[in-house]
């Protein structure tokens, strides 16, 4: 989460009532200096009243993947069976999560979100965006040998068995490749997709987050021909 102010408040209570029929649930939010405005002291007030909301700040976060990353290890510590990753500000839809828990239901390690399988979709972003999430699930499936229909989306569900292996294999990309790094260590595992409805970019993607890609797409290769993916 980063400058979401009152609008984090109202992902938080609409992801916790699609989850509704669990033992237990805990809503993980990773706040970070990336926030300048009041998120940080809302979700605070909000988790005094919500019990179920574990708000963490971290600091020392360099990026975007330090927050994934500290919220990964966060889930973990809390020994769950599911973890669901899902990115605040409602570019991640809550009324999608049923669609990737049944999914889950079904056996499954990993369920990725796809906005371009059959049922999925993008809205309010730039066609530069489209393409370059196309394209680089395109080339991703080309080069590895995956066959997701989306190697770039960051709504997904896992086992924590599952999150636990591809965690432990290093993410090393900076990047947004880091969620097409962690779906092609998760290329031996169960999988399957569930169509999500995609609204408005998150984060921008420049010339240093493709170079990055490219660079770590070409180590992943590596990886590959040494049968070590």
């Amino acid at each position: 989460m980063a400058n979401e102010g009152q609008k984090a408040v109202e992902f938080v209570d609409a992801v916790l009532a699609q989850c509704q029929n669990f033992r237990e649930r805990t809503f993980v939010a990773v706040l970070d200096r990336a926030t300048k405005d009041n998120t940080l002291e809302l979700m605070n007030e909000h988790a005094q009243r919500t019990p179920d909301l574990k708000v963490v700040w971290a600091p020392e976060n360099r990026g975007v993947v330090d927050a994934y990353l500290r919220g990964y290890r966060e889930a973990l510590a809390l020994q769950p069976d599911w973890v669901l990753e899902i990115d605040a500000g409602f570019s991640h839809q809550p009324s999608d999560i049923p669609i990737l828990l049944r999914k889950m239901e079904q056996g499954y390690d990993c369920v990725f979100g796809s906005r371009f399988c059959p049922g999925g979709s993008i809205a309010d972003s730039g066609k530069k965006r489209y393409w370059i999430s196309w394209g680089g699930t395109f080339l991703t499936n080309l080069v590895l040998g995956t066959k997701l229909h989306d190697m770039t989306s960051g709504f997904q569900l896992f086992t924590r068995e599952a999150l636990q292996q591809i965690v432990d294999r290093g993410i090393v990309s900076r990047g947004p490749f880091f969620q097409t790094e962690m779906k092609t260590y998760a290329r031996r595992l169960r999988v399957t997709e569930a169509p999500i409805q995609y609204r408005a970019a998150s984060h921008n993607v420049g010339r240093k987050q493709i170079a990055d890609a490219f660079r770590n797409l070409w180590r992943l290769l590596r990886l590959r021909l040494a049968g070590r993916v």
